[in-house]
């Protein structure tokens, strides 16, 4: 044991082995969904021809390889630079940080209660996505990006009948709507309700690949419905659904509490 020390590491070492896992972890949940994380699977691809060209000893593929990690650095620097910037900013909305901020996320829950409240009372159709921890910015792509505070008279005016954006889903990170007409994945998973209608399964479907907290108010029957960790919870009450936003998807709570699937039939 005494040749090789690393068998026997000491609380530092642990505590450190925990700091870098947590950090890496952290890195996992902001590409998770994004274009970067195709970016990490070809950069571990090169790593493994690297060391492969190392052991056969191409000097040339070596060469040329280290070349490419060398420059290959900086030009990832420009090209992930919006990414880049928001994961750093991402850094100010920890938990700890979220606790100085809990009158502003109920204020935020508050707007987008009064909003849909008023799109169900008016049987108006809507889809409202909450980011979690996970990006929902390769979203904006099919839609129109926008940077205005959340309001409720600013929901409503978007999901009015026929107007330009009313089509598709609005985005929220924070305090902010990032995004509004734009389209979400459908749930790839067979639905055994065939009442579900577009806005729902788009609901699940986001909620399957990401922790966003999704809003739907059925055309139909104006029935207000949450999906969260591809769970459905439909027919709620304002109580409820401003105890789910004020939360949001960092509450981590048990999908077994979601209410089970009640027929809403939407077109």
């Amino acid at each position: 044991m005494e040749r090789f020390p690393f068998l026997q590491p000491g609380w530092r070492d642990i505590v450190q082995i925990l700091i870098v896992a947590f950090l890496l972890y952290r890195v996992l949940l902001l590409v998770v969904g994004t274009r970067a994380l195709h970016i990490l699977f070809g950069l571990l691809l090169l790593g493994v021809a690297y060391v492969i060209a190392l052991v056969l000893k191409f000097d040339m593929i070596t060469y040329l390889l280290g070349l490419v990690f060398t420059y290959g650095a900086f030009a990832l620097l420009i090209v992930f630079q919006p990414e880049l910037r928001a994961a750093l900013a991402r850094l100010g909305q920890s938990r700890v940080m979220r606790f100085f901020h809990r009158g502003e996320a109920l204020q935020v829950a508050e707007e987008v209660a009064e909003a849909v409240d008023r799109l169900s009372r008016a049987g108006t159709g809507a889809i409202i996505a909450v980011e979690g921890e996970v990006g929902l910015g390769d979203y904006l792509e099919s839609g129109t990006p926008l940077t205005a505070k959340v309001s409720a008279d600013l929901i409503t005016t978007i999901f009015t009948p026929y107007s330009p954006l009313h089509d598709g889903a609005v985005l929220i990170r924070g305090d902010t709507i990032i995004g509004a007409g734009c389209i979400l994945p459908l749930t790839q998973f067979p639905v055994e309700d065939k009442s579900l209608g577009t806005r729902h399964r788009a609901a699940l479907g986001l909620s399957e690949e990401t922790d966003a907290v999704v809003v739907v108010v059925s055309e139909e029957t104006s029935a207000i419905s949450v999906a969260r960790r591809g769970a459905l919870e439909r027919g709620i009450a304002l109580p409820r659904l401003r105890e789910l936003l004020a939360s949001g998807p960092f509450a981590r709570l048990p999908a077994a509490g979601l209410a089970p699937v009640v027929p809403d039939p939407e077109p």
